[in-house]
């Protein structure tokens, strides 16, 4: 069997054994993580000269153990320092970790195995052959995440393998925090210098891992949109929803800046399917939250396929936010189809925002925000039955439901928050008798 040599600019998904194509380098890390390795490359990018030279591989090319092997001899076998970031312990690299600890032994050649998550993994780390504090420190680095740690990793490997030169221990990053495009933010204060006076606040909630791996492309975009708009962004970070610290943080945020509108970017949902309606850290706002989706595929793939995002993404992004009630957007980021880092000689993954589908989204939450501060008693909204064709008593139809009873019990609350409803039906039964004065798609009687 032959190895296929892997095109710069293309991402392979390891089920074929394939030659990555890198010579030799001083400093190999391997991560199935691609926000880690682009954090890495940009990272090493502005790392002043003389430095080591930094070799980065995605795991999911190196599934095939031809493709293990040619790189433990080729790339490993010359690296003085190797660092493996494994998210699910060994069983998810067996023979990888295998065959690159064996090598690394039998050279002398310096070894991290470190967990991909924030949380000990010993049989892993028993692999390693740099000191426990050493390999604890590299992992700590990489658990904050950011550029600035990212260097100071790299800052810290070169003085591993004998490089002289000053490097800072690991700079923590909070689990959830306020974020502005370019700049440090500490506080709401330091966000209200960047606001317009009076105009209404968007809070944009998001995953912390951007922040970690400097991957904020379509956030930053959503904040110049929503600014064109008139709107005061309020970009928060969190680790996620259900996390408690986190939440309480983004509760705090929310009863003191009390947005007008939520553009969520995080996935799946606080509340479970047929349960109660859990609290959440937007609840101080009460206001509208619109899910906005960055999607894990590429723009090709979204463009060329009939199905619109992937069943991963429609599960977490889609579905699941629907539980807590959020309103769905679309996607506004893809996954670029590969940029190659030359300096790496790594295929680099990154969001992309597209332009088109930001302003759609943006446009989106200035009518929603137009809409919430108009009375009530001025608003019009329509509750859209289904109409199935064959015959009238499908109308409304929902498996397990009695829908036209949650249309009437709709219209009441509607009613009682200050809408101008009358006339509402008594039963669900008079509801549907008065849809049937309409059209309807019952085939005709013969």
């Amino acid at each position: 069997m032959h190895l296929l040599a892997a095109k710069p600019g293309q991402i392979a998904d390891g089920s074929e054994a394939i030659d990555l194509g890198q010579t030799a380098g001083d400093i190999v890390v391997l991560s199935a993580a691609d926000s880690e390795l682009a954090c890495l490359a940009r990272a090493y990018a502005n790392l002043p000269e003389p430095r080591p030279s930094l070799r980065l591989a995605n795991l999911l090319q190196l599934s095939h153990h031809l493709s293990v092997d040619a790189y433990v001899e080729d790339i490993v076998a010359n690296a003085k320092l190797v660092v493996v970031r494994l998210l699910g312990g060994v069983r998810y690299w067996p023979y990888g970790i295998e065959q690159v600890s064996a090598e690394c032994r039998k050279r002398g050649i310096a070894l991290a195995c470190l967990p991909g998550d924030d949380q000990p993994d010993p049989q892993l780390s028993d692999h390693s052959t740099v000191a426990p504090a050493a390999a604890h420190r590299l992992w700590q680095f990489l658990v904050q995440g950011g550029l600035e740690n990212a260097a100071e990793f790299l800052r810290y490997g070169a003085s591993l393998i004998g490089r002289e030169g000053e490097w800072r221990e690991p700079r923590p990053l909070l689990r959830a925090g306020l974020y502005w495009p370019g700049r440090s933010v500490l506080s709401l204060d330091d966000l209200r210098a960047e606001w317009n006076a009076g105009a209404p606040i968007a809070g944009i909630v998001f995953y912390r891992a951007l922040v970690q791996a400097g991957q904020t492309a379509p956030i930053d975009a959503l904040v110049a949109a929503l600014r064109e708009r008139g709107l005061n962004p309020l970009p928060i970070y969190a680790a996620g929803l259900k996390e408690q610290a986190a939440a309480d943080l983004i509760a705090r945020f929310y009863a003191d800046a009390t947005p007008d509108i939520t553009l969520n970017c995080t996935g799946f949902a606080i509340s479970q399917p047929g349960a109660a309606q859990a609290a959440t850290p937007f609840d101080a706002a009460d206001a509208p939250v619109l899910q906005v989706v960055l999607s894990s595929g590429t723009l090709e793939d979204w463009q060329a396929g009939k199905n619109g995002l992937s069943p991963r993404d429609l599960a977490m992004q889609v579905a699941l936010p629907e539980v807590d009630g959020r309103i769905m957007t679309r996607a506004i980021s893809f996954k670029a189809a590969g940029r190659y880092d030359d300096a790496t000689q790594c295929t680099i993954v990154e969001p992309q925002p597209e332009p088109g589908r930001v302003a759609f989204v943006a446009d989106l939450a200035a009518n929603w925000v137009k809409l919430r501060r108009k009375p009530a008693a001025e608003r019009k909204v329509a509750i859209v039955l289904a109409n199935y064709p064959n015959r009238d008593g499908r109308i409304g139809n929902g498996v397990g439901l009695d829908t036209p009873a949650g249309v009437i019990e709709t219209l009441k609350a509607m009613q009682a928050a200050g809408y101008a409803i009358g006339g509402i039906p008594e039963t669900g039964d008079a509801l549907i008798a008065r849809l049937l004065e309409g059209p309807t798609n019952a085939l005709p009687s013969r």
